[in-house]
């Protein structure tokens, strides 16, 4: 087996996939039985940031699997490490706060599947990390896979140059609608006050200016943000020039509670909406879980869901600048 940077084995991993030559996601265990423990795998990290961020750059995903990383603590441990800057989750996701930087993952029931996106896409600042632990694997289901977002683009201009254009130059608005409280029965259930961290409408109306949104008040007490216009792909430094699919249309179009159009209002084809749903699909990483999975996603280069899933499944999160 390959020996990486003398402290890792390059493994495998169900569903892994080779894109444009890279494996995804980069699979590291450790070399040796004794280089098992934590402390070893955050002092390796430490010692070989530059090495490990070019990486993540390479192969947009890599996974530590194998290493005795077992609670919270000890991924916080993990994600000190590289000294990236904390980045607060803004979104309509419910999560509760574990430790330090570890969030836990969306907490909306586990019999619904949390569709592909950029996390925090349509806002100002999102993250350009997302790293992911498994403390409990679900028994049956519960992937989180992920897609090449690159490949989307490719595929949506071969398939519908003149739409995608169209989007392009239109650019696209978005709108979403949230309850005052939290709701856990939903898989975006988060209130306005827990996301804007205020109960005061004027402050959450000035701090929704600074995230690019504006919000229309509901006589029930909830709120839609309105957001755009946003781009449809964006080219991030250091990838290789690819454009992104860095957008949630297909998530977000025609749903009950949000809805994405052009930003001069006009509407997205449905047919263009679900023929691009099928194509997320067939680029996607169907990643499955093991306890211990520590898993490091380039939120600019990678879309990223949740499968259904039978109890029990606990994912910790944590989101860098």
């Amino acid at each position: 087996m390959e020996v990486v940077n003398n402290e890792f084995e390059v493994g495998e991993c169900k569903g892994q996939k080779l894109v444009d030559g890279e494996q995804m996601p980069l699979v590291l265990r450790p070399a040796e039985a004794q280089k098992r423990g934590l402390c070893s795998l955050v002092a390796t990290l430490k010692a070989n940031k530059e090495w490990f961020e070019e990486k993540l750059l390479q192969h947009s995903a890599v996974l530590f699997r194998g290493f005795d990383v077992r609670d919270a603590e000890g991924f916080n441990e993990i994600v000190d490490a590289f000294g990236w800057d904390d980045i607060r989750y803004v979104g309509p996701a419910p999560r509760t706060h574990v430790h330090k930087r570890v969030w836990t993952a969306n907490e909306g029931p586990l019999s619904e599947f949390i569709y592909y996106h950029h996390e925090m896409v349509l806002i100002n600042e999102f993250p350009t990390k997302v790293i992911l632990f498994c403390q409990v694997p679900p028994p049956e289901g519960g992937e989180t896979p992920f897609v090449p977002s690159f490949r989307v683009t490719e595929r949506m201009l071969e398939e519908y140059p003149d739409n995608v254009r169209e989007m392009e130059e239109k650019g696209l608005r978005y709108t979403f609608t949230a309850v005052s409280k939290n709701d856990t029965t939903s898989m975006r259930g988060r209130g306005w006050e827990d996301a804007f961290g205020t109960s005061d409408p004027v402050e959450a109306e000035r701090r929704a200016r600074a995230l690019g949104m504006n919000i229309e008040w509901l006589p029930n007490g909830g709120a839609t943000t309105v957001l755009g216009p946003r781009p449809l792909t964006r080219v991030f430094p250091g990838r290789k020039a690819r454009r992104m699919w860095f957008n949630t249309v297909v998530g977000m179009h025609g749903k009950e509670t949000s809805s994405a159009t052009m930003a001069d209002g006009s509407e997205i084809p449905e047919h263009v909406v679900k023929r691009c749903g099928e194509i997320i699909e067939e680029e996607s990483v169907q990643f499955k879980w093991e306890e211990g999975d520590v898993l490091f996603l380039d939120n600019l280069a990678l879309l990223h869901g949740r499968r259904p899933s039978m109890p029990p499944r606990k994912v910790l999160v944590a989101t860098c600048k």
